[in-house]
């Protein structure tokens, strides 16, 4: 079986001398979706920052595609192909639409820029509406959009999305996971989603990992942690 895409060894991480990561031990494979959960402060944005470099990993190794990242600085991790569309989205508020996707296809200087922007708009049509449009002014579901095509117009190998259901009306949460499941079903995308809607993260991926105060306390297949008691007991009351 070939390496993983994406693999975590032994990952400790801290803010001063508080261990927020705990060595994480985590696999990511080519073509997979890969969801992490876990409750608020459990280290699930901190791992997803870890990986792309800020704040670095005090210890333990993140290779991707056979080579070990955790030293690199942001700019060069983003360059091999992964991209992230973070928590809370932070898109360019006073940019419109379009300078907020020039962003995103900045990596390679543009090089695919005409090609890639018909591609997002065809995902997120609504985004070719509001092309002119600053993204302040964008619903939030809108922000999420373009947080998402931003990434994509890097070209990435590995899309990682931190809590993207975030503060989302139900209908749009559903398009955006409608949209993550078609990206990795017909394009290949390999994706790794933090996300704290956990019925909607374990229902869409292939595997998954629970996070427990900064340590990996659970993993397996998607469907089957769904069903597991004491995950739906902690993660899933009220939900599905």
């Amino acid at each position: 079986m070939s390496a993983p895409l994406l693999s975590l060894r032994g990952v400790e991480t801290y803010y001063g001398n508080i261990a927020a990561l705990r060595g994480v031990d985590i696999d990511v494979n080519a073509g997979e979706i890969v969801a992490l959960i876990g409750a608020n402060g459990a280290g699930k944005s901190t791992l997803m920052m870890t990986i792309c470099g800020a704040p670095r990993a005090r210890a333990g190794s993140i290779m991707f595609d056979g080579r070990d990242i955790a030293r690199l600085p942001t700019h060069e991790i983003a360059r091999l192909g992964i991209a992230q569309s973070p928590e809370g989205r932070r898109i360019f508020a006073r940019m419109s639409v379009l300078e907020n996707l020039r962003m995103g296809a900045s990596i390679d200087n543009g090089a695919h820029f005409a090609e890639d922007l018909e591609r997002v708009y065809a995902i997120f049509p609504r985004l070719k509406e509001r092309a002119e449009q600053r993204g302040g002014t964008l619903s939030g579901g809108e922000q999420q959009m373009l947080a998402i095509a931003r990434a994509l117009m890097s070209r990435p190998r590995l899309l990682m999305l931190d809590e993207p259901s975030l503060g989302l009306a139900p209908l749009v949460v559903k398009l955006i996971f409608d949209v993550i499941r078609d990206l990795n079903k017909s394009q290949g995308l390999t994706v790794f989603l933090v996300e704290q809607n956990a019925f909607h993260a374990l229902r869409l991926a292939d595997r998954a990992y629970v996070l427990v105060n900064g340590a990996v306390a659970m993993q397996g297949a998607g469907r089957d942690l769904l069903a597991r008691p004491e995950i739906r007991a902690a993660y899933l009351e009220g939900t599905g």
